[in-house]
């Protein structure tokens, strides 16, 4: 049987999120808890992991460029450098998203490799995510909730002389220097030498294997995407899909995500025997739960949990809903924005990327000051 183009892509995105899951799993790289460690324990190593992924990414993003192997439009799915500016979702969304995912125990990406471990918790949180997320995506409800009170606060940065809102360009436009690509350039090697010096400045980070594994391979799964949606083969894809009578879902370049995934999937359960329906955010997903589950069956790792009393599950239930809900505000996660989006410098994504930390951290402060209180 032959394979067509699209399923080459398809299968390629799926390999790569199963290594993946697997090193996430292995490595117990989490967002949630790399924010939790820093808050409460003093303990930075697995943000410096969540900072090295976005470094790597970064990097491997003008390695790509440069090399000319593959090259970053404006018109991402999702549309990261998009210069209407929608500032007010990067902040609530994220700022919703990581309140979500401290409810919930863990941010998308991990919410899969938890599920993938035998964490049943992690099922009522994925289904509490995704439904949300398909309302938010596949409804009218984003339109009928916040578009009216939201969209009247973008900015539209090309009425401005800015063609995108990637750090160099906005730079460049303010500075009065029309050649934001070369300052995208130059800031993006900065930055990712930036990182790579804080993060490898912390000895106890050095001697962490598992960190510096998840931090790299996390990095280069991001990079592989781009590579393969936006390389030579990306644009046979994108070919086969003009050329398709029925094109299939989201041909377009970009890279991992977990938000608008599970929306997705939900999408196609409605139909499946539309296989078209089965796109790069699909696998992807099924791509992470699959590693994490053969890692949890190759180290024994495999383990079932469920709630602990009810206000457990109300909470986890609230963290799902509050991701989905944040996650499609923010135009991604703690990967899809904080290490994809992020690995394009626009300035939204890091917005994101803050926002998500300040919801995660004002939520477990406000847990402690309960515990404290009650207690």
């Amino acid at each position: 049987m032959e394979f067509t183009v699209h399923q080459q892509v398809l299968w390629a995105v799926f390999l790569v999120a199963l290594v993946m899951g697997a090193v996430a799993h292995k490595t117990r790289f989490c967002t949630m808890g790399a924010v939790s460690d820093w808050m409460n324990i003093g303990d930075t190593g697995r943000m410096r992991s969540w900072l090295l992924a976005m470094g790597v990414a970064i990097a491997g993003v003008l390695v790509l460029q440069a090399t000319g192997k593959a090259a970053i439009p404006v018109d991402t799915f999702p549309p990261y450098r998009t210069p209407n500016f929608a500032w007010l979702r990067y902040l609530l969304g994220g700022f919703m998203f990581g309140v979500g995912m401290t409810l919930g125990s863990g941010c998308g990406s991990k919410t899969l490799i938890r599920v993938g471990g035998g964490n049943l918790k992690s099922i009522v949180v994925l289904i509490a995510a995704a439904v949300c997320a398909y309302f938010m995506i596949w409804t009218d409800f984003y339109a009928l909730a916040f578009n009216s009170w939201i969209a009247p606060t973008n900015l539209n940065l090309a009425q401005h002389g800015i063609r995108t809102q990637a750090l160099g360009d906005v730079l460049a436009g303010f500075a009065g220097n029309g050649d934001g690509a070369r300052w995208n350039v130059w800031l993006g090697w900065v930055l990712a030498a930036a990182i790579a010096t804080f993060v490898f400045a912390s000895r106890d980070f050095r001697a962490s294997f598992d960190n510096i594994l998840g931090g790299v391979v996390v990095g280069l799964a991001v990079v592989a995407g781009w590579y393969i949606t936006a390389g030579a083969l990306g644009q046979e894809w994108k070919e086969f899909a003009e050329m398709s009578a029925t094109p299939p879902s989201r041909v377009e370049v970009q890279s991992y995500t977990f938000i608008s995934p599970m929306a997705d999937s939900l999408h196609y359960l409605s139909d499946p025997k539309n296989f078209g329906l089965i796109n790069f955010g699909i696998m992807g997903f099924v791509g992470v739960i699959v590693g994490s589950a053969l890692y949890a069956a190759v180290s024994r790792n495999f383990r079932l949990e469920w709630f602990a009393n009810r206000a457990d599950f109300f909470n986890h239930v609230a963290g799902g809903a509050l991701m989905g809900i944040g996650g499609v505000l923010a135009m991604g996660c703690t990967v899809g924005q904080a290490i994809t989006g992020v690995s394009t410098l626009a300035v939204g994504s890091i917005m994101a990327f803050g926002a998500i930390v300040a919801g995660s951290a004002a939520t477990m402060k406000y847990q402690y000051w309960r515990m404290m209180r009650e207690g």
